[in-house]
């Protein structure tokens, strides 16, 4: 192309509005984050396309991160609890603490001891929720759900599917028994192990987040152990019989994080994105993703009634104050666990 036709192809796209280089950003996250009504408002505020690869588990997660060429990723979801190691690998870069909201993040899930690494922030809360019990309420009801101690009920034989990921579901049969997560131990492992084995009596199946829903959708199961409002509130409005519920024993919180790739090339435009996720609209956003809906971490997330509602929102002080942040063992003791899972499943 002639100098002349340059030009004036140049005026042309400029008069039109037209940009010939698109800037893309990276994402590692779960699925709640590829939504486009949560991507949308930010790429077209920074003319921007945002290419998301979700994942379960921060292990899978990992893997990819290995399999990956440095700057190859911008941006990381990940579970809040393994912040520490991640960023200890060097996969997260230092953030900036005056850059987000925190004064207004729910104080229960600033978790300083690991969104911080020797007093510095690698990620940011962004949303939280329950592993507590889902169920049907036309066929289990609120006061059997209220104790976690009904799962072993003979009425609930084949109704209940359990979620399968064993620290969450160790931890809700503990607290069965009257123990916090912290309390579990190598030596009182074997009891713990032997009342979720008299759980299979009632199980009729054991699945992922998916599975177990669709389960509980079609009626198949009436509960879901590990389940919570992240299984039924997209599911409230089809079927407002899908129910969850935090028993009187309690149940245990998770909540993700998110930051910056320590090799990101695109560090400044990444940060804008964490912060776009942790603003009131993108957090109201994000609480509301079709792929699931959970708590944003942000208390002025701009929620209106009606989604507070399905959330839960004026339950929340009981619900966090009733509630145990994932206790992560040590390899010794989350060998143990897993060992007893694993035979769980075929037992």
């Amino acid at each position: 192309m002639n100098i002349r036709v340059l030009g004036f192809t140049l005026f042309i796209s400029l008069c039109l509005g037209i940009s010939f280089a698109q800037s893309e950003l990276n994402a590692l996250v779960w699925c709640d984050h590829t939504d486009q009504a949560l991507l949308q408002p930010f790429e077209e505020k920074f003319n921007v396309k945002v290419n998301v690869k979700d994942y379960e588990g921060t292990g899978t997660a990992l893997s990819l991160i290995e399999q990956s060429r440095p700057g190859d990723w911008d941006v990381f979801v990940v579970d809040s609890v393994d912040v520490p190691r991640v960023a200890e690998a060097g996969i997260l870069a230092p953030l900036n603490e005056a850059d987000f909201p925190w004064d207004d993040f729910f104080d229960e899930v600033k978790l300083d001891d690991i969104h911080f690494v020797n007093g510095q922030l690698y990620a940011v809360p962004e949303k939280f929720g329950y592993n507590t019990l889902s169920f049907n309420n036309k066929n289990a009801s609120e006061a059997d759900m209220l104790d976690l101690n009904t799962l072993w009920d003979a009425k609930f034989e084949g109704k209940i599917a359990v979620y399968d990921y064993y620290i969450p579901t160790i931890e809700l049969i503990a607290l069965s028994m009257g123990m916090k997560p912290s309390d579990i131990t190598a030596e009182n492992l074997p009891q713990i192990k032997e009342r979720l084995f008299e759980l299979k009596k009632n199980t009729a199946l054991i699945g992922g987040v998916v599975g177990v829903q669709t389960a509980l959708a079609t009626g198949e199961v009436d509960i879901i152990v590990g389940g919570g409002e992240y299984v039924t509130a997209v599911l409230h409005e089809e079927d407002p019989s899908l129910d969850w519920i935090l028993p009187k024993q309690g149940g245990v919180r998770w909540q993700q994080a998110i930051g910056v790739f320590a090799d990101s090339e695109k560090k400044e435009l990444a940060t804008e994105f964490v912060k776009y996720i942790v603003s009131p609209e993108g957090q109201a956003r994000l609480a509301t993703s079709s792929c699931y809906w959970a708590m944003p971490a942000n208390s002025k997330a701009a929620l209106n009634d009606e989604q507070k509602a399905i959330l839960r929102w004026d339950e929340q002080p009981g619900y966090l104050a009733n509630s145990y942040p994932y206790y992560i063992p040590d390899a010794e003791l989350d060998a143990l666990m897993l060992e007893a899972w694993t035979e769980f499943l075929q037992y």
